[in-house]
């Protein structure tokens, strides 16, 4: 068994992007990032502080903007339209979950499809979807997702950078999806698709599941509920994308708690000939998609390549 590193290959991909962020700084257009932030809670601020450190360790300006969680849904759709008109922001997140008194799809849809490096408008999220197999359509490319010209959810982005930087062969696998939410599940089984694997999505009315998943070459686990994924589920050799993290009491830890996946590793990884850790594994890829969907964002604004 082999642990897929995501700290590893996120600072990879970090490196590259600061490289592909100075060439475009040099040609006077410096990729930029507007988060939203509503609420104070702890969670939220973690990952927006962690998405900041790393604009600024591959040099994309960050641009912050923080609301109190009764600010009024007007006040957070003007800023959105502000953002949406300055050409300096070429990437707009707004920090999920918003307060319950606002219409989340109403916030995320005011979002140009351009600059929604989240990938969750429709226009995008519909986009992924299409095959483009009728006379007339554009051919994409999927093996260089670079390419794609529109963004595509960040964590699904991640899970296939994590294969093909570990040097798993999509073509021709049988692939196996745990959960079925917009946010990952349907996105990455659509994106192993558009890469040529055969994809079955396992939720929670399909019969037999574990029945399922054994016959998996590739298993993401993607459904928010610790370590449901067991050993007897994996077939020998496969290789295991978790993207759960929950966390459960544990008095032996100075928090009370500790993290773990959608999978139980410490048992899956016997049989798993790669596997992603939790922590460490997809989390990192999160923010580094993140990061690259802002410089494409950037380049397609320049109609480059």
């Amino acid at each position: 068994m082999t642990d897929i590193d995501g700290k590893a290959i996120a600072s990879s991909i970090r490196q590259e992007l600061k490289v592909e962020v100075d060439a475009l700084t040099e040609k006077g257009s410096t990729p930029g990032l507007a988060v939203v932030l509503v609420g104070s809670r702890r969670d939220s601020k973690t990952y927006v502080n962690m998405k900041k450190k790393a604009c600024e360790e591959c040099g994309i300006v960050s641009f912050g903007y923080d609301f109190a969680d009764t600010a009024e849904e007007t006040a957070i759709l003007e800023v959105v339209a502000e953002l949406n008109a300055n050409p300096k922001v070429h990437g707009i997140l707004v920090q999920l979950p918003l307060p319950k008194h606002m219409d989340e799809n109403k916030v995320l849809n005011s979002i140009k499809p351009e600059k929604d490096v989240d990938g969750l408008h429709p226009l995008n999220a519909a986009s992924l979807t299409s095959t483009s197999t009728h006379a007339g359509s554009l051919k994409l490319d999927w093996n260089d997702l670079n390419q794609i010209p529109f963004p595509i959810a960040c964590t699904p982005l991640g899970c296939i950078e994590l294969l093909d930087r570990s040097g798993v062969t999509i073509r021709g696998k049988r692939a196996v999806v745990v959960g079925r939410s917009n946010l990952v599940g349907i996105p990455v089984a659509m994106l192993l698709m558009h890469r040529d694997a055969t994809v079955t999505i396992v939720h929670s009315k399909t019969v037999d599941a574990e029945k399922v998943v054994k016959e998996a070459d590739i298993v993401i686990a993607a459904v928010g509920k610790p370590s449901l994924v067991k050993k007897e589920w994996i077939k020998e050799g496969a290789v295991v994308i978790d993207v759960g993290i929950n966390s459960i009491d544990d008095a032996s830890k100075k928090k009370g708690y500790r993290l773990v996946g959608d999978v139980d590793y410490e048992n899956c990884k016997e049989v798993a000939s790669k596997i992603t850790p939790v922590p460490g594994g997809v989390g990192p890829m999160t923010i580094a998609m993140l990061l690259r969907n802002t410089v494409n964002a950037c380049k397609r604004s320049l109609q480059i390549s």
